[in-house]
């Protein structure tokens, strides 16, 4: 669909925009686009990156829709009033969600592989295109993530990877209820938990994206996919932690920085090594194995690729130690993502220092007493938690929840401090050695550069 088509990204920075144009141009569409953090100056390399894979850059002024023939596509946070939506209209060019054009291609796909979830869908997403890609199978990725196994320096911003093979491996939104669009031949379904909507929504949600395919792939671990479990027909693959199953992990053996396990599947036992830790991996990593399984990769090979996947940018991140202080940068921004990386960090000496952004207000209303309940149970007596003001990408949002009430609902060991420069000062006057500071949100790319911004700061506290 892309042969000789012209598309104009509203927002071409941002994470599920990003590698959407890195596919459209890499299968050789004309791609051009605009962004307000390219605007601001803000993250070039990102921007240089797409321009380097011929990629036209605009201000987001509306000069660059220009045309009836351009497709416009923007995600759901670009209003209507944008200069460049504003021109789409005046010229007559179609337009598109970031959603639908993703739909698009990933449905025309021979193999199309979705993976949905509450959590983990990049990781599983990401372990999945490098099982593909080593056992041959040459797969398009799509991922919202950067990909460290393709990452080089020329692709510092591998969140896709363009094959020339049957597979189009996706991880799909149900945030926005999109979800709805993909029509996969192999769905993967990791868990059900409250994030952007309530749990009567994502049921019925993923209950419908899993109820289309062809082959399911199911963590009978978690209760709420479990019981949607049960309601499908079709084949099934089914995947748990300590838990029988057709792909079952046992013997759990983490490290800080990795974990091993051995595989339970077909009457026999395979050792597995992951090079990312915690038991949310092992959960990510059966789930992926479950994928390429029905996807018809022998199960052998599956095993050992699979321990060769280095993880994802963003995703429980060693940015780097000083001052015997390590900083991990990473993703998580809803109850089970935050508590997964804690008790993970948890399963060894140090104490906490973590700054947790929210990722919009919307989102901090719906999971208050949730997110609340979480730390005070996850947090160790002695961990510290800074809270600045949810990220805030301008139109027009309801403030009735605030960083200020999570803080005084979660107790001592937290405090909100609105500017979020500030907050990170405030996390590295705390630290001292043995401790682990722990920069975590979503929808704000400037996250690692604040987590990278950190260490200096920490190394001058030693002079």
């Amino acid at each position: 669909m892309s042969d000789g088509k012209s598309y104009f990204f509203v927002g071409i920075g941002g994470s599920g925009m990003m590698p959407l144009a890195m596919i459209l141009a890499g299968r050789g569409a004309r791609v051009a686009g605009s962004d307000r953090t390219l605007d601001r100056g803000a993250l070039p390399a990102k921007f240089a990156d797409l321009a380097a894979k011929s990629v036209t850059l605009f201000p987001q002024d509306g000069s660059g829709v220009t045309s009836a023939e351009q497709i416009v596509v923007a995600s759901a946070a670009v209003e209507a009033s944008v200069a460049d939506i504003v021109a789409a209209g005046r010229v007559g060019a179609q337009r598109m969600s970031r959603a639908e054009l993703l739909a698009s291609l990933f449905n025309q796909s021979t193999l199309p592989i979705g993976v949905a979830g509450t959590s983990g869908k990049s990781t599983v997403t990401g372990m999945i295109g490098w099982i593909l890609h080593v056992c041959g199978r040459d797969p398009t990725v799509m991922n919202g993530a950067v990909m460290k196994n393709f990452a080089s320096p020329s692709a510092p911003f591998a969140s896709a990877l363009v094959g020339g093979g049957d597979a189009f491996v996706s991880e799909v939104d149900e945030s926005d209820g999109s979800i709805a669009l993909y029509q996969p031949k192999i769905a993967v379904l990791n868990n059900v938990s409250l994030d952007h909507k309530s749990l009567e929504e994502l049921r019925a949600l993923f209950g419908d994206f899993a109820g289309k395919a062809e082959t399911t792939v199911l963590n009978i671990g978690d209760a709420e996919t479990a019981a949607l479990a049960a309601t499908l027909q079709g084949e099934r693959v089914t995947f748990a932690v300590e838990h029988d199953a057709d792909l079952s992990a046992r013997n759990l053996r983490p490290e800080p920085f990795a974990i091993a396990f051995d595989l339970m599947a077909d009457g026999g036992t395979h050792p597995v090594r992951l090079s990312v830790p915690g038991t949310h991996n092992v959960s990510n990593a059966l789930a992926a194995l479950g994928a390429v399984r029905a996807a018809g990769v022998p199960l052998g090979d599956a095993v050992g690729a699979i321990e060769g996947f280095s993880g994802l940018k963003r995703r429980f991140e060693l940015v780097g130690g000083a001052y015997g202080v390590s900083v991990i940068d990473d993703f998580g921004h809803n109850p089970d993502k935050i508590s997964a990386t804690l008790a993970t960090l948890h399963a060894f000496p140090g104490r906490l220092l973590v700054l947790f952004q929210p990722h919009g207000y919307g989102p901090l209303k719906v999971m208050r007493h949730e997110l609340t309940a979480m730390f005070r149970e996850s947090l160790g007596p002695d961990d510290l938690l800074a809270l600045p003001d949810p990220v805030y990408q301008g139109g027009t949002v309801a403030r009735e929840v605030t960083s200020a009430d999570i803080v005084a609902e979660i107790g001592t060991n937290a405090r909100h401090i609105a500017d979020r420069a500030d907050a990170a000062a405030w996390i590295v006057a705390q630290a001292r050695p043995g401790d682990r500071i722990v920069v975590m949100g979503a929808r704000d790319d400037t996250l690692s550069q604040l987590a990278a911004d950190m260490l200096p700061q920490i190394a001058a506290k030693s002079t």
